[in-house]
């Protein structure tokens, strides 16, 4: 048969065992080069070598005679159960069809029942070469496209692994979330994953198989998960799984239905004194997935919508605690503004577990995008930003400092808008990090050691110190000598508790005095302990300090000025441009 194949004609002499060779790729159907390795069963093959050549193998192709039912009865079983040991796909080749009338077929069938690792069975001839070439084609497929991972033959249904790849990829293509898939969605992703769309009458001819099988495949003219996942077991079913494997390494998966590395992981290369932040095209995305998902248009997720949003993930990456890290509504509900701050929290922070989510989410799919690392940008190195006086970046990390008790998570909170009264909750000690579309908060424990320079590390360091604590300050000012004295890195002392009687700190150490001999801004006062939300005059300093390191105290209290300007012109035009986005909604 090997000789055959190569030689195109049958061999009238043939060894015991064939030389090894390789197709070369360009001559497959698949494009695959294919190694071809021939074993003898007599004696100069011992039976360990056969196992060698097994645990080297990606598919074997256990070859019997049609005319000899010795060939097929308990010893071929016996082979057959070493080639399972390993769980290699099996192609049973009936040889030698020429010698006989009918088929082997009958006798075939119960040993194919038995294992499932068996892909196919082919009937051919060398001598005629009667798809010679064709049980090699499907060798390869066996490899390319496997049944096992698939379909279970037994119970004549997609196995659970499949079950749940496919209805992930049927909610990413699912783009307006009415879960059913529109003639539009369903020409998306044929065009996704097979680059054309369909012809008009092909989708309804596909519709027209599923409504006839199914009892709720097609509703509304469009196709239900149920039809989709019908669809694909009619693709195994008919030999074609080729369609269903396309589609499945489209979405990114792996012979074992995981998700690739190469997919959740693409390479993205951080240089030292960067950071990362979300681009346009990545906002872009991620708010057109919260309208997808905010059935109530109400301007929030509410608990159900948002894990109906991480469906497509295997767990759920945010816990209770989001809820006391971004801004949310009146009722508690996450809101469009702080669920982008929170994409734009694990950008900055973590942008490997940032790509990876882009991932769930069908990033380079839907945005018909190489990868997902196109929705972030790399900052320029901060050392060049100081020397040229100016930065590039939107997003700015503050490390909020201070002895315990200081008021660090209230002053944090307090960020969100809210007072002190509204800030009593279970999560209210829990608090990590705080965001807005240009300042993230982190809060520093008090207990924390700072072992490298990267532990101090910021775009701005805030040390908040307690008015009615005496010893308050001292912690802040031993921390700033350690850390920050010779650093280029902006500082802001803040006095919290104002509406608290004020105590003396301990002698020597006065925070007005401190600041001025270090030529920083005077201490900040501030109180969330009021009626109305508190004032963000000191967030706004903050912010300053950090998009302009290389002034002065005197230059920042201008340039705020002008931060403040252009913070509200950028309100108004995200304004303008979200009201513009609703007026052609509604034409």
């Amino acid at each position: 048969m090997i000789m055959a194949l190569v030689g195109e004609e049958f061999p009238e002499e043939v060894p015991p065992r064939a030389e090894e060779i390789t197709i070369p790729a360009d001559v497959t159907p698949e494009k695959v080069p294919t190694h071809i390795v021939d074993y003898s069963g007599r004696a100069l093959d011992p039976l360990h070598h056969l196992l060698l050549l097994l645990l080297q193998a990606n598919v074997v192709c256990m070859v019997y005679d049609v005319t000899k039912e010795a060939t097929i009865d308990k010893r071929g079983v016996t082979s057959l159960e070493l080639c399972v040991f390993p769980r290699i796909p099996i192609i049973l080749v009936g040889n030698k069809s020429d010698l006989q009338v009918g088929s082997s077929m009958e006798v075939i069938l119960p040993i194919m029942n038995q294992f499932s690792e068996i892909e196919t069975c082919v009937e051919c001839s060398a001598k005629n070469l009667k798809n010679i070439s064709e049980l090699f084609y499907y060798a390869q497929k066996a490899v390319l496209h496997p049944t096992a991972p698939l379909y279970d033959p037994e119970e004549k249904q997609l196995k659970p692994a499949c079950a749940r790849a496919l209805t992930r990829i049927f909610n990413l293509s699912d783009q307006d979330n009415n879960h059913i898939l529109s003639d539009d969605e369903l020409n998306y992703f044929q065009k996704s994953c097979f680059g054309n769309p369909l012809a008009p009458q092909a989708l309804e001819d596909v519709k027209m198989v599923v409504w006839k099988n199914t009892t709720d495949g097609v509703q509304d003219n469009g196709l239900t998960l149920n039809g989709f996942l019908f669809l694909n077991t009619l693709f195994i079913q008919r030999g074609r799984h080729e369609t269903t494997w396309t589609i499945l390494r489209r979405f990114g998966y792996d012979d074992e239905l995981e998700l690739t590395d190469d997919y959740l992981y693409p390479q993205f290369r951080v240089p030292p004194g960067c950071s990362t932040e979300l681009n346009h095209l990545g906002y872009q995305f991620l708010q057109r997935l919260f309208e997808k998902h905010d059935k109530d248009q109400d301007g929030a997720l509410s608990h159900t919508e948002l894990q109906n949003f991480f469906s497509v993930f295997p767990c759920v990456p945010w816990g209770p605690e989001l809820y006391n890290t971004v801004c949310t509504t009146d009722k508690g509900l996450l809101s469009l503004h702080g669920f982008l701050c929170q994409w734009t929290l694990m950008a900055y922070l973590d942008v490997r577990r940032c790509l990876e989510c882009l991932g769930y989410l069908g990033y380079p799919i839907l945005s018909e995008q190489d990868s997902q690392s196109q929705a972030l940008t790399v900052t320029r190195e901060k050392r060049i930003d100081l020397e040229k006086g100016q930065t590039q970046r939107n997003v700015f990390l503050c490390k909020v400092l201070g002895a315990r008790g200081a008021g660090k998570s209230a002053f944090l909170q307090a960020f969100l808008g809210r007072s002190l009264a509204e800030q009593l909750t279970p999560w209210d000690t829990a608090v990590a990090h705080t965001v807005s579309p240009l300042l993230q908060l982190h809060e520093v424990s008090a207990d924390t050691t700072f072992t490298k320079p990267s532990d101090a590390a910021c775009d701005v360091a805030c040390f908040i110190y307690s008015l009615s604590d005496p010893k308050s300050f001292s912690y802040c000012a031993s921390i700033y000598k350690q850390h920050y004295l010779d650093s280029q890195i902006p500082c802001v002392f803040v006095a919290s508790k104002t509406d608290l009687p004020e105590a003396s700190q301990q002698p020597g150490l006065f925070p007005a005095e401190f600041c001025y001999k270090h030529c920083l801004p005077p201490p900040f006062l501030f109180s969330c302990h009021s009626q109305g939300p508190p004032s963000t005059a000191v967030y706004t300093k903050l912010a300053t300090a950090a998009t302009f390191p290389h002034l002065n105290a005197v230059e920042l209290g201008v340039a705020s000025f002008w931060l403040r300007v252009a913070l509200g012109a950028a309100v108004t035009a995200l304004v303008g441009f979200t009201l513009y986005r609703l007026l052609a909604k509604n034409k």
